[in-house]
């Protein structure tokens, strides 16, 4: 999905969910959310403000939200350590009929090999929730969401085209 945008109604909607006391709390603390929905609109999708709920908070019935308002994608940022009130993927988890455990592989070696050992905490999940809205829960630093971001560029499209379309969709040309 290299960069170029396309028609929204084309692309969908896109939903970002932000999981932060701090960002809950304050807005402005937010460093993540606003980076997702941008990329996201880059790619041509129809993205609201990132909504944002506290750690513990009700990220379930948000993201079921999202998915019954027809978002295609829903990423969210944050609460994905190893805190007492990191559970994002515990949150997420159950809603998910298909699970990718390879997204989050990838996103956490990409940690690894740039910021070290601490990417490993990172507890993530991806995944298909009511058969077409694709999820994925990155961490909730810039560096993890980076990452993550980077991750999705090379294979966001191929896997929307599997979930809606003829099922093989674009391949780079690598």
């Amino acid at each position: 999905m290299s960069g170029g945008s396309t028609d929204v109604a084309e692309r969908g909607r896109a939903s970002v969910i932000v999981v932060s006391t701090s960002a809950a709390a304050d807005a402005s603390l937010d460093r993540t959310g606003p980076v997702i929905a941008d990329w996201l609109r880059a790619r041509g999708f129809s993205v609201g403000g990132p909504v944002v709920v506290p750690d513990g908070g009700p990220v379930a019935e948000t993201l079921t939200a999202a998915v019954t308002g027809g978002s295609r994608v829903v990423v969210t940022t944050g609460g994905t350590g190893v805190t007492p009130t990191d559970r994002t993927p515990e949150a997420v988890a159950p809603l998910l009929d298909l699970e990718l455990p390879g997204i989050v592989e990838e996103i956490r070696r990409r940690g690894l090999a740039g910021a070290g050992p601490t990417a490993l905490l990172s507890r993530g999940v991806a995944g298909v929730v009511g058969g077409g809205t694709f999820v994925v829960t990155l961490p909730g630093s810039r560096g993890g969401v980076a990452d993550g971001l980077d991750v999705l560029d090379g294979l966001l499209d191929h896997l929307l085209a599997q979930l809606h379309g003829d099922g093989h969709g674009p391949r780079s040309a690598s």
